[in-house]
């Protein structure tokens, strides 16, 4: 008994280590984060912060729930996106700076803003039933047409300041563009209208400012994302890291593959792959640099498993919910069929990882040094009873709006009972990371909704979809390749959901009239637009790593590139057969996953020169031949049977089976030559 209770001690000591380290030196990293992009707020603005949050939180309450504020008045959606929206985008000209000239203060041009929108969106609440009766996104009284072009300028600074220049160029061209469209070639061309019909179109209509991506986001988005955020301030992020080191520690190369686990969960959580690593991070990459794997390795490996978590079930950020919008769908069916393609990409990032620690002699940590499951799962065992909760109510009640907040509840009320309850100064920062994020989701999402504007008042995004059908000669593949080559060009300027929401409006209606499945062209272009975290020029994700590393950006990018090489055809794969995003009958589904899976652990094989049951593929000019065949048998076996190309699935393992027997024999063969080279 005294033995056990021992362990246990000891096993809680290596817990609270873990996160205690986790905790200091994502706080240091954050800090720095925070002097890039957010203003050092004193603590009288800090306060307006935390007001305007819970406003925010309670009119979302309100509206979800229909409270009707508890004397019954049923606010119309129109006045509550107004009012909401007001809120937030103060927020935005609170939370951002202008320039790196007031990095600590609000000046008064800022607060000349925040009185604009004051005065601007209650004049919209004011008036809502006016503005949608009398139909003012077409024919607005002088007062509305002046007060529309003002919140055009204004929701283009906040997208700036929250996006960045990229978003504002961006939004500024396809917000305008309704008004010099006839002046264009005529594969672009369209009827144009007045600076001022564009305005009240963008703004007082529901298909520009506030259509689908500020719709989503305050009406289904809004609860996930404080459920994300309250997650990691009762102490989820430790939790499940500690739960990583506890199940895959000892492995070989159990860091990096605690990277995977941890990093996943997480990102499911928040749905940002920067914020992903630089929670992660700090602790797995030492980690795994103890052990063995050089820093751009273990930079790759992170930066891959922070983005991986972006599109992986039950959470996935804001484009899963927007997506469910536009194919109008629950987002239960867009969560189901992103199940198979995050499967396979976190199992290719495991079985590389375990090739090249195996390759390697990498071994894992001391088991003494880990903490104990039993532990941790006391510690936190309420963190998996409050998901299973959450992704009943998703799955089973159907209640999406809700649910994320029955689920906050639950987990704020079992915190206070643990030693993670929060105080309040922890509750401020609390409400303040919330209100960041609020912030800069709303700002970048309301300008984003300009774009689907400016398209949707011209009608030009069939025009374009036509037009890229014929620039590709009806060839599926080549309509692919371009809209592959489009979503990661977009990728490296936007966000994910920013990057999708134009991609779904101008190439997803391409890829369908093709023929092709409409729910795998939104999945597709929503994994392109996400490889611009790990590819180079701009690997933000790798960046992020290579910085909590100390190497080199672009090594750590190329090593993600690498690493990640396995998603680079999965959306591939997904679109040819709908299969593999559960799409088909069960024996079909079953039987395009299982190939999958053998196929994704050859090609990760083939990537890092160790096959299991077979060991080292050797080095040299003649080992790359040995696993250029390996990886053939590996793609021809994930590449699902029908669908697209019509191939059976006794062609498709023949072939496979031929490449695969082609480099186990030449390997055979040439094992001496492999192992002196």
């Amino acid at each position: 008994m005294a033995g056990e209770q021992s362990q246990d001690k000891d096993s809680q000591s290596g817990a609270d280590e873990l996160e205690v380290k986790t905790r200091v030196e994502v706080d240091d990293l954050d800090s720095e984060v925070q002097k890039l992009r957010y203003r050092e707020l004193p603590e009288s603005w800090r306060l307006v912060m935390a007001a305007m949050t819970a406003v925010s939180i309670l009119l979302a309450i309100n509206q979800i729930f229909n409270f009707g504020f508890g004397i019954g008045y049923v606010m119309l959606d129109s006045r509550y996106m107004y009012l909401i929206t007001g809120v937030m985008l103060c927020m935005v000209f609170i939370t951002f700076p202008a320039s790196k000239h007031s990095p600590t203060h609000v000046p008064w041009y800022d607060l000349a803003i925040m009185a604009l929108i004051a005065v601007i969106f209650s004049y919209y609440a004011f008036y809502a039933e006016r503005i949608v009766l009398e139909a003012w996104e077409y024919s607005a009284p002088p007062i509305g047409v002046a007060l529309a072009v003002a919140t055009w300028a204004v929701v283009l600074e906040a997208g700036r300041r929250a996006g960045g220049w990229p978003v504002f160029a961006i939004v500024l061209v396809f917000s305008l563009y309704p008004t010099f469209a006839d002046r264009l070639p005529n594969v672009i061309a369209a009827l144009s209208i007045p600076l001022t019909d564009a305005a009240i179109f963008h703004v007082l209509g529901a298909e520009s400012l506030f259509g689908i991506p500020m719709q989503v986001f305050a009406q289904l988005v809004f609860g996930f994302l404080i459920f994300g955020v309250c997650l990691q301030f009762t102490g989820g992020g430790p939790f499940f890291i500690n739960l990583a080191f506890a199940l895959l520690g000892h492995l070989r190369g159990g860091p990096a593959k605690v990277s995977i686990f941890s990093s996943g969960l997480m990102g499911s959580m928040s749905g940002g792959p920067i914020s992903n690593v630089l929670t992660t991070g700090p602790l797995s990459i030492p980690a795994m640099r103890r052990i063995g794997f050089s820093k751009e390795y273990a930079s790759g490996v992170e930066a891959c498993a922070s983005t991986g978590g972006v599109f992986m079930p039950p959470i996935m950020g804001a484009t899963a919910f927007v997506m469910a919008s536009f194919l109008n769908v629950s987002y239960v069916t867009v969560a189901i069929a992103a199940l198979v393609p995050s499967v396979l990409y976190f199992f290719g990032l495991f079985m590389q990882i375990d090739a090249y620690a195996a390759r390697n002699n990498l071994a894992g940590l001391p088991r003494e040094e880990l903490p104990k499951l039993g532990s941790v799962f006391r510690e936190g065992w309420y963190f998996i009873a409050v998901f299973i909760a959450l992704i009943w109510m998703l799955v089973y009640l159907q209640r999406e709006a809700v649910a994320p907040f029955y689920a906050t509840g639950l987990l704020l009320v079992i915190n206070q009972f643990t030693r993670h309850r929060l105080s309040i100064e922890k509750l401020m920062q609390l409400v303040a990371t919330m209100g960041k994020l609020l912030a800069e989701l709303a700002g970048i999402l309301a300008a984003i909704g300009l774009i689907i504007g400016g398209l949707a008042v011209t009608g030009i995004a069939g025009t374009i979809a036509n037009d890229l059908v014929y620039l590709a000669g009806e060839n599926v593949i080549i309509l692919l390749m371009m809209g592959a080559l489009t979503s990661f060009i977009l990728g490296i300027g936007m966000t994910v959901t920013a990057a999708y929401i134009f991609l779904a409006i101008v190439l997803v209606p391409a890829l369908t009239n093709s023929g092709l499945d409409p729910l795998a062209s939104h999945m597709f272009v929503m994994y392109w637009g996400m490889l611009s975290f790990i590819t180079p020029p701009v690997a933000l994700a790798a960046f992020a790593a290579a910085s909590v590393a100390q190497v080199s950006p672009m090594r750590a990018g190329f090593e993600a590139m690498r690493l990640g090489a396995i998603i680079y055809f999965v959306p591939f794969f997904f679109v040819f057969n709908p299969a593999l995003l559960l799409q088909g009958g069960w024996l079909q589904n079953l039987q395009a996953i299982s190939t999958a899976l053998v196929g994704v652990a050859l090609v990760s094989a083939a990537l890092q020169g160790y096959l299991l049951g077979l060991g080292d593929l050797g080095r040299g000019k003649a080992a790359w031949l040995v696993r250029c065949l390996i990886g053939l048998a590996g793609l021809t076996l994930a590449l699902p049977a029908g669908g697209l190309f019509g191939l059976s699935q006794w062609l498709l393992l023949s072939l496979a089976l031929a490449f695969l027997l082609a480099g186990i024999g030449l390997r055979t063969l040439m094992r001496p030559v492999l192992q002196s080279a």
